[in-house]
């Protein structure tokens, strides 16, 4: 097909653009940055669905551009718009979920190059760290049964394969179950998950909630109720399991986001720990085995081993055009200050990490300890 034949066509499958010449058209994907620079259609620009009345001078008419969004919602009239423009222009039915599906066919030696990967291209950057966590921070004790709980994004399946390459390397027993909660995800959203999960050879056991119907119409702070009631799910399905330790995807970039969040939103010096003990559940623990692994190494990895994962499936970003909320919420602020102080110095991150680590209390004004206050004149005239 060339540019002329889709005068009349309006939409078109990913199977039908992969069987066009890659130099025929341009994708054009309509997502906010944010979700753009999570996962994308190999060689896509992006400009994100507000932006495009400002950027039409930067988009050719001698080309067929194929306009993608989440899922085909909003790429549909941003295609008809264009057209009228003067654009040659079609909808990538069902959009970037489509393209998932699609790239997330099962291989067994792509499952083996995904593997090898993480020993080889990738063993000082995310295997030698995961191990370095788990031995600074003393985290897998011989006997524990692991609930390693998988949302469907990039971090909890990379953790899920360090977690299987771990076992092929058992220094002592310990047992891993690779937990999904599905707390009410699309039909779509829901095949992603459990394809990728096929596809990288992790076997998953699924459970349902249904936390988005109950947090679907909070209009305060549901993202931070509907984590808490994710992890009382995950605490009590790993339970029941057998499991004594729940281990989540956090990484060193949420980590120092956390540091910074605290001082600067919250007005207190505090960092995500790389493992708790619950106060609900009797005898369980939390571990954060990715706690000093990079988030551009994870990306690294993923984008290596051309895999594709969900951002966030939660059905605020469903129904909306963009993911505005996310981009504005205060740890995308953070993540931007980070990188921005960065480049004026690179060892900004590190310091922050390191900061508590190195907390010296006899500077330090006021202090809580086991939720009580203490002040520095307590022992000032000692």
């Amino acid at each position: 097909m060339t540019k002329n034949d889709f005068s009349k066509i309006k939409e078109i499958s990913v199977d039908e653009m992969k069987s066009l010449n890659r130099g025929d058209y341009i994708v054009v994907d309509i997502r906010d940055e944010r979700a753009f620079a999570y996962g994308s259609i190999n060689g896509a620009v992006n400009i994100p669905q507000n932006k495009i009345d400002e950027k039409l001078d930067t988009l050719p008419k001698d080309k067929l551009l194929i306009i993608c969004c989440k899922n085909g919602t909003f790429s549909k009239p941003t295609a008809e718009k264009l057209r009228e423009k003067g654009f040659c222009t079609v909808n990538l039915v069902n959009g970037y979920y489509g393209y998932m599906l699609n790239e997330s066919e099962v291989d067994a030696d792509r499952s083996k190059d995904v593997e090898r990967s993480i020993n080889k291209k990738f063993h000082k950057q995310i295997w030698s760290r995961f191990t370095a966590a788990l031995n600074d921070y003393k985290l897998i004790e011989e006997g524990d049964k692991i609930a390693v709980c998988i949302s469907g994004g990039k971090d909890s399946m990379l953790m899920a394969k360090l977690f299987q390459e771990l076992k092929r390397h058992n220094k002592f027993p310990f047992e891993v179950v690779f937990l999904v909660m599905d707390p009410g995800y699309s039909p779509e959203n829901r095949e992603i998950i459990e394809r990728n999960a096929e596809l990288l050879n992790v076997p998953i056991t699924v459970f349902e909630s249904n936390i988005f119907e109950s947090v679907l119409h909070i209009e305060k702070s549901p993202c931070y109720l509907c984590a808490r009631m994710r992890r009382g799910y995950l605490y009590n399905k790993a339970k029941e399991l057998g499991c004594n330790k729940i281990a989540l995807g956090h990484h060193y970039d949420d980590v120092i986001e956390t540091v910074l969040m605290g001082m600067l939103y919250g007005g207190q010096v505090q960092t995500m720990m790389p493992k708790l003990h619950s106060t609900n559940f009797e005898g369980m623990e939390l571990i954060r085995p990715m706690y000093l692994i990079r988030e551009d190494d994870i990306k690294r990895w993923r984008d290596y081993n051309n895999l594709h994962f969900i951002q966030c499936a939660c059905k605020f970003t469903e129904e909306c055009a963009s993911d505005d909320f996310e981009t504005t919420s205060k740890r995308q602020e953070i993540k931007n200050l980070i990188r921005e102080m960065a480049k004026i110095n690179p060892q900004v991150e590190s310091n922050i990490f390191r900061s508590v680590e190195n907390v010296n209390v006899n500077t330090v004004i006021a202090y809580k300890k086991d939720g009580v206050k203490h002040n520095f004149l307590e022992s000032y005239d000692d």
